[in-house]
This record gives structure tokens, C-alpha cells and sequence, in this order.
């Protein structure tokens, strides 16, 4: 079905993209917009990781250098029968993660210094969790590639405000100046509107899914909480300087957003946490995942604070140093 879903947006999106173009330059402007499309999903589809990455200044990590952090994710990802992924941090006091990557062969996970350093070591596993669901749910190609056309068909419009279409009879839009008009203001907002809707549905859907890989959805919930107040007091400037990936993270890096509504990239974070402690309800009963709650992240149940470098009266170092 995700497969379905992921051919079926980047039809749409690619037929949005060819549409702005035909508005703009007829039919020699659909074919340009074609073409164009069909390179930017490749170049999305082949570099989409190291982009992102390369953004927020990642690092890789190995077991050597952050065993504990390393050793949560190894037992995370194979709760869910996945690779073992790069693992990544970035110097950010925001707490925040995300995942990317165009299949689960070549995926990353990546999480800020913030994180680590706010978060218990079980809401660590419930936030790395829900990123795994993701790269599971190959949510992470179809995120990257529906940003990519987003931001063509953006720019395809900017270019129709300053050009105004073709001037050449044979290329010239069939629509004149409201087909102008339309590649300007119209198009650009459904793509929007269309990575936004697709974006909170699959949140939705990662918390699901994380909660029954880590095996306790209280631990993502708990997580939640803390990372949606810590986005709102430490800003994340180089999330402010490229809005187009802030879909990717498990809350907004941009702002604390406090309704669902058609503007925003992510749900409501008292609405996703509602529905985890729904979930453990659920748990405790024995009807979903009752397999996976039983067997959980026996590790990361078990691990103390000290393993973060923390003692009874010493105050977090982060599992990095």
C-alpha cells in the first residue's frame, strides 16, 4: 500500500508540475517541465540523505563513540526486522530528530544534542522508534521527492511572475494571463496543501508503528511533550533558513503549532499524544502489539540514567562525550 501511495503522489505531483508548465509555456513548457521533473526525482531519490544531512551539519556516530545511543537504535531496528541505519548527531539545542534516506538499505536516523540531553533514555527509544517507523514505511523517499517538486512548482511560479509565459505564438500558454496567474498562486498552494495533508497522515502513522517497536507507546508520548516545549524556547536556525525540510523532523522546528489545520506540517502534539495513551490503553489490554509489548526494548527498559553520564547528583553530559 505505501508503495501504491508513494506512486500515486509523485503521479500527482509530477502532473501538477507539467500543468504549471503548460500554463506557462503551452506545450513546449510541459515537455521542459517533464523533463525537469523527471531529474529532479531522480537526483532527490539517489541524494536525498546526504542532502539532508549536509543541511543541519550531521555527524556520524559509531558504538565507540556513543555506545549507549548506538546500542538503543541497533536494538530498535531490530524490533522492527530493519537494517542497522547510519546513525547521526547535530549541534542543535533544539530537541528534534528525523530520518532519510531512500530505502531502509541506505537510511539515517538523526537526532540533536538537545534531545539527548533533555530526553530519558526510554524517550530517546520512543522518538529513535518513530524514525525507524518511517524508514519502514519508506516515508522518508516520499517526503523528500514531494519537497523537491513542492519547491519546483514554487519556483516554476516565481518564474511565471517574471516572465509572464512565453511570448512565442507556438509556446505561448493557452490560458494568457489567467494561466499566468494560475501557475502563480494556485499551483504552488496545492502542492503545498497536498505535502502537508500527506506529511500529518503518515505522523500520525510512524507514532503508531514506533509505539509497537519500542513496545511502549507512553515512552513516545512522554517524549512528545518535551520535545514540542523545548522547539518553542531554543530556535533551530538552519531549520529557519530551509523551511522545505521541516516536515521531516518529529515536531515542527519552525514553530510550536497548536491546531491541525491545512497550514501546518505536523499534528497537533496534545492530539498525538492523546492517541498514544489510547494505544497503551490498548496494550494494557492485551488487543495490539500484545507480541512486540511483551518483548519491547528490554535494554532500554532496564537502563539507567548513568549510562547517559549521569549520576544521583551530576546533571547530563550527553552520550557523545
Amino acid at each position: 500500500m505505501n508503495l501504491i501511495r508513494t506512486a500515486m503522489l509523485l503521479a500527482f505531483m509530477t502532473a501538477l508540475f507539467m500543468a504549471v508548465g503548460y500554463m506557462i509555456g503551452g506545450q513546449s513548457g510541459m515537455l521542459i517541465a517533464l523533463l525537469v521533473a523527471a531529474g529532479m526525482n531522480f537526483f532527490s531519490w539517489w541524494n536525498s540523505d546526504r542532502m539532508v544531512l549536509a543541511t543541519y551539519g550531521a555527524q556520524e556516530i559509531s558504538e565507540a563513540n556513543a555506545p549507549e545511543f548506538f546500542g538503543i537504535i541497533r536494538d530498535l531496528s531490530r524490533n522492527a526486522g530493519l537494517p542497522m541505519p547510519k546513525v547521526y548527531l547535530y549541534d542543535s539545542p533544539q530537541p528534534n530528530a528525523f530520518a532519510t534516506g531512500r530505502n531502509p538499505q541506505n537510511a539515517a536516523v538523526a537526532a540533536s544534542t538537545g534531545l539527548l540531553n533533555m530526553l530519558k533514555p526510554e524517550e530517546v527509544a520512543g522518538v529513535m522508534a518513530h524514525e525507524l517507523a518511517h524508514i519502514q514505511n519508506r516515508d522518508t523517499l516520499t517526503m523528500t521527492i514531494t519537497a523537491t517538486l513542492a519547491g519546483a512548482i514554487s519556483m516554476l511560479g516565481n518564474f511565471a511572475f517574471l516572465f509572464g509565459g512565453s511570448r512565442d505564438s507556438e509556446n505561448r500558454s493557452p490560458f494568457g494571463f489567467v494561466g499566468v496567474l494560475l501557475a502563480m498562486i494556485i499551483a504552488p498552494l496545492a502542492a503545498m496543501l497536498v505535502q502537508m495533508a500527506i506529511s500529518r497522515t503518515r505522523e500520525y502513522s510512524a507514532d503508531r508503528r514506533g509505539a509497537e517497536i519500542c513496545g511502549n507507546p507512553l515512552w513516545l508520548a512522554s517524549a512528545l511533550g518535551k520535545i514540542a516545549r523545548g522547539a518553542e524556547h531554543f530556535p533551530n536556525a538552519d531549520a529557519e533558513r530551509n523551511p522545505a525540510t521541516a516536515h521531516m523532523f518529529i515536531i515542527n522546528p519552525l514553530s510550536g503549532e497548536r491546531m491541525d489545520n491545512l497550514f501546518s506540517t505536523h499534528p497537533n502534539t496534545e492530539n498525538r499524544i492523546a492517541a498514544l495513551e489510547r494505544m497503551a490503553g490498548e496494550f494494557a489490554n492485551g488487543s495490539t502489539g500484545g507480541a512486540m509489548a511483551a518483548n519491547g526494548l528490554r535494554k532500554a527498559r532496564s537502563v539507567p540514567d548513568t549510562v547517559w553520564g549521569r549520576g544521583d547528583n551530576q546533571k547530563p553530559k550527553g552520550p557523545w562525550s
